[in-house]
């Protein structure tokens, strides 16, 4: 990432929240820090930043569907709305608003020429997801101005979590990232749960297996953390499950053979001058 402006992390991230459910006392702002933000979008992200928002010590308003009452002299809107309605949704806002996003696929400039900000949890969330989800994770941030990259560094550490502006230019790039550790290992765990119930095997079988593979990949980085057949170089047995899998799940072929080759490539001894 050309653009590390800088990594920050509140002093101390929030662990509990206000909500007696969570069982806990919330951490707020520092009381100069305190906004009123008017969230947009109530939607999962929605619903979850203008929880961890309120536990924070901000004043908020929402989350809001689009169309509603934004009330009066809004001084912060947030938008978590969908990557292509950002553009238009913020057009609408009052002009002394100041206007921000949660989209990880664009930085400031998706707000045109009013400028704001952009904060973008890296965090998976789901319908059941809680503000403590965010804490001590990573943002990306961006502003059309120093002191809106201050702000989305400020809301930031606000709710516990350490923020990195990235560049437009690296937005791409970042957000395939964050689709590939989230989404596609999602997508590879689906094709191991078809292949484990075609040998009676429930779901419950690969999560300890699962964990502690991200845990090493966590700890030992991916050659490291890489282990297997192909990684002992064992294609016999490469060749078995290949089999396998045209047999039974005969939809995972491409699948198979594409992650075949990558984790070959990744295993193989690299060649140093």
């Amino acid at each position: 990432m050309r653009e590390l402006d800088r990594d920050r992390k509140s002093p101390q991230a929030p662990t509990a929240q206000q909500d007696p459910s969570f069982g806990e006392q919330p951490v707020h702002a520092d009381p100069a820090t305190r906004h009123s933000i008017t969230v947009i979008g109530a939607g999962r992200a929605g619903t979850v930043l203008s929880k961890a928002f309120l536990d924070a010590g901000h004043s908020v308003n929402g989350p809001l569907r689009r169309g509603q009452s934004l009330g009066e002299n809004p001084e912060i809107v947030f938008l978590c709305v969908s990557d292509d309605a950002i553009a238009e949704v913020a057009a609408a806002m009052p002009a002394e608003a100041i206007v921000g996003h949660c989209c990880g696929a664009h930085g400031a400039e998706l707000l045109g020429v009013r400028g704001g900000f952009s904060l973008h949890p890296l965090m998976t969330i789901t319908d059941d997801s809680r503000p403590q989800a965010l804490a001590d994770a990573f943002a990306s941030v961006d502003g059309s101005t120093e002191a809106m990259l201050e702000l989305a560094h400020e809301l930031a550490a606000s709710i516990g979590m350490r923020s990195t502006r990235i560049a437009p230019e690296d937005r791409p790039a970042y957000h395939a990232a964050a689709s590939i550790a989230s989404n596609f290992l999602v997508t590879i765990e689906a094709a191991a749960e078809e292949m484990a119930a075609q040998a009676g095997l429930p779901r419950e079988a690969l999560v300890p297996l699962v964990r502690a593979t991200v845990e090493n990949w966590a700890s030992k980085g991916s050659a490291g953390a890489l282990t297997g057949p192909i990684a002992r170089g064992d294609e016999a047995t490469v060749a078995r499950q290949r089999a396998a899998v045209e047999e039974r799940a005969p939809q995972l072929v491409d699948l198979f053979d594409s992650l075949c080759e990558a984790t070959r490539q990744l295993g193989s001894p690299k060649v140093t001058s």
